[in-house]
């Protein structure tokens, strides 16, 4: 089945929940990064939140999400939109260690523990809006829970998870966002508490085959959750010929003539999905013309 995120209010409207299952996204990044274990869940992890905060905007509006630690895997960026696409990349993607001491991706390696998450909202005004928190764990779901009760003034609890193949491709990829609304009684934030902290780790529930809405479920229970809608979730990257022509004419004539010269064409690689783009030297000399 293919990937796809739920929205949802609980306990009469005092709880927001999102639930996602991103195992084919997560899936096409991997097999576009060539990326080994540790760096795929690092990235989907992130890829995983990018497109569940996604979901909270409306319209046309954007989100950017930039995880820059001091781990071995260098920055990751991920871009995502308000119908569910989503694009991410990271630095080093052949990054990958031994399991940590409780048997998983040592994710909090390759991403670091010292650093900056930023997010950057898109709303379609003059400027756009921006927030950053530090890295508090390098786990990913801690340091999202931590933007949100920080930088938005939310109390959330966020859960993200990848696991992997032996042979790298991703086996199981999703999350949640729960998220308590102003004036939420103490006996609903008891009952979130508990479930949140004994519950089995999230991609171990994808793996299980539960859907968004059974994980919403298992969270909140059956009588508590009122879901509003549905929506896909897709890899999907902006990039064109079209978009790196407009940048080379950017770069202006000097340098597109070198270019011409010394290369004669030119080669643009996207960074979020690899795909590559090849300009004839006349191309270069219409990008000339037109810089």
């Amino acid at each position: 089945m293919s990937d796809y995120l739920v929205k949802a209010l609980a306990f009469n409207g005092q709880v927001r929940a999102y639930a996602v299952d991103t195992t084919e996204t997560v899936g096409e990044a991997q097999r576009r990064h060539a990326s080994w274990p540790t760096a795929s869940a690092a990235l989907g992890r992130t890829m995983t939140a990018g497109v569940m905060m996604g979901a909270m905007m409306k319209g046309n509006e954007k989100i950017t999400l930039k995880i820059e630690g001091n781990g071995e895997a260098g920055p990751i960026l991920v871009d995502s939109d308000a119908n569910g696409n989503v694009r991410g990349y990271i630095t080093r993607p052949q990054t990958h260690f031994d399991l940590n001491k409780q048997g998983k991706l040592d994710v909090r390696r390759a991403v670091g523990t010292e650093g900056m998450l930023t997010v950057v909202k898109d709303l379609g005004l003059r400027e756009n809006f921006s927030g950053q928190t530090p890295i508090v764990s390098g786990e990913l779901g801690e340091d999202f829970t931590y933007y949100f009760a920080v930088s938005e003034q939310v109390p959330s609890s966020v859960g993200v998870g990848v696991l992997v193949n032996p042979d790298n491709t991703i086996l199981a990829a999703g999350g949640f966002i729960v998220q308590l609304l102003p004036n939420t009684d103490d006996a609903v934030i008891k009952i979130l508490e508990e479930r949140i902290t004994t519950m089995e780790p999230i991609s171990k529930l994808i793996e299980r085959g539960l859907t968004p809405e059974q994980i919403l479920v298992y969270i909140l229970g059956e009588e508590n959750v009122k879901f509003l809608e549905t929506m896909p979730v897709q890899f999907e990257c902006k990039c064109s010929k079209e978009r790196f022509g407009n940048a080379i004419i950017s770069l202006g004539r000097q340098e597109i003539q070198e270019m011409i010269d010394e290369d004669h064409g030119a080669e643009a690689q996207c960074h979020f999905c690899n795909e590559k783009y090849q300009f004839s030297e006349e191309e270069l000399e219409q990008l000339k013309q037109e810089a």
